[in-house]
């Protein structure tokens, strides 16, 4: 049986009715606020052979339908039209996202929080494996006689500072030249590479003198580039489910927060994702306790290298269309903001 295009702007209202409601819809309904044309009969029988299609589910308590998991994925492909985000929204996304993104891992945790308070969803942001991030310099920076600030930037804009004890004597000066040498040996490698490398084998001659202080540093220099290959997620609104009928049982609603709760196996699932913007619905997802929600993710990129992973998680029964939209704006501003923090030009398609 073919889907007329009767059939599709029935299915595309009962969607749009059902995303506002979460209440079953029936044709009666239908009849009055779309204004399809035709009589509730009618209306009744297309979504007759709606369900039969397997695009419609009959709740036994109700005579209204509710889509399926395949109606959303016909809908979202086909039948889904862009959302307009209002200059209010723009104006919150544009405000929030114009902040200072010299740390990095802040400025993903606020992406996150900002698609939570607009979305009024669970959201979350990531960062990929940074293995192939490249290393742009490397800093040491004095605090007190014991005390020295280890800075590593990477060509994402990820900055990680760790404090170091040492107890060998040092000075300004011994730290400049040893930052400049770290910053030649190691500019333009990746985190993988630098790895592999011997800190002691790369100091030229002029530094064999502060061998002490180098050894010193070597082992947290190292220890850091490991810790740096670690994925960060950051996870908000989990309380937002609360609000959403389809998690009004206690027993969904844990199941909803234990899933998300394991965040190792969460962020190497996603990490497995495919670039760009990408929704799975229901049983789409690899999860099997996924199987009644969706997730929309989306990436984001500095001069075509991946730089993070955002997206959201709830109900099949999501305004796919807002949520995308949302999703790639914020994304298109996160990169013009890295962009903007290294001075670089933006400019207009």
């Amino acid at each position: 049986m073919d889907i007329s295009k009767r059939k599709l702007q029935i299915l595309q209202a009962i969607i749009t009715d059902y995303v506002k409601s979460a209440e079953p819809v029936g044709s009666r309904s239908l009849a009055k606020k779309y204004g399809l044309g035709v009589s509730p009969a009618t209306i009744r029988n297309e979504m007759a052979d709606l369900e039969e299609l397997g695009y419609l589910t009959h709740p036994h308590t109700s005579a209204g339908r509710v889509p399926s998991d395949k109606a959303y994925r016909l809908y979202v492909n086909s039948l889904m039209s862009k959302h307009d985000l209002s200059p209010e929204e723009k104006e919150i996304i544009n405000e929030r996202m114009q902040v200072s993104v010299a740390e990095f891992n802040q400025t993903l945790q606020q992406a996150a929080e900002l698609l939570s308070d607009i979305t009024k969803l669970a959201s979350f942001a990531m960062t990929p494996s940074a293995s192939c991030d490249t290393l742009k310099f490397i800093r040491l920076l004095p605090v007190d006689e014991a005390t020295i600030v280890l800075m590593i930037v990477s060509d994402t804009g990820n900055v990680n500072n760790t404090t170091l004890k040492v107890d060998v004597p040092y000075t300004p000066e011994s730290l400049e030249v040893l930052s400049k040498s770290m910053t030649y040996n190691y500019k333009g490698t990746t985190i993988d590479e630098a790895l592999k490398k011997s800190i002691i084998a790369d100091f030229n001659s002029d530094l064999e003198a502060m061998s002490p202080l180098a050894s010193k540093i070597m082992h947290n220099f190292m220890k850091t580039l490991e810790d740096m290959l670690n994925v960060n997620l950051y996870m908000e609104g989990l309380t937002n489910i609360f609000n959403i009928p389809e998690y009004s049982s206690i027993d969904k609603a844990k199941a909803f927060i234990e899933l998300v709760s394991k965040k190792d196996e969460f962020a190497k699932d996603m990490l497995q994702r495919d670039d760009g913007i990408i929704v799975t619905i229901g049983d789409e997802n690899n999860d099997s306790s996924m199987k009644d929600c969706s997730l929309v993710t989306a990436t984001y990129h500095v001069d075509g290298k991946l730089i993070g992973k955002i997206g959201v998680i709830g109900p099949t029964r999501m305004n796919y269309s807002e949520v995308t939209s949302i999703m790639e704006y914020l994304t298109e501003n996160l990169s013009k903001s890295f962009l903007l923090s290294e001075g670089k030009e933006i400019k207009d398609d």
